[in-house]
């Protein structure tokens, strides 16, 4: 699985290979972005949860509650969210 960014970056790759100008990638870029935002943060969010459920195998939490735990430690830490 590709991170969001990984994604992009490949994206924008192929995209230096398809436009004769730096100028069509970024406005290509810029729309991708527009299009995709909420998706590409929703997987990213899923992707980090992933990291630290990872992380919490090594240690003694309850397994019942790996998604909730790593929701909490998600918004208390990446959540830019103002409150």
């Amino acid at each position: 699985m590709k991170t969001p960014m990984q994604e992009l970056l490949n994206y924008t790759t192929d995209l230096l290979h398809t436009f004769d100008s730096e100028q069509r990638v970024a406005m290509a870029v810029l729309d991708y972005l527009k299009t995709n935002k909420k998706a590409l943060l929703e997987k990213e969010k899923e992707t980090i949860k992933k990291c630290i459920v990872m992380g919490m195998e090594f240690i003694p939490v309850d397994p019942s509650r790996y998604e909730e735990d790593s929701e909490l430690i998600f918004n208390e830490t990446f959540n830019t969210k103002e409150r």
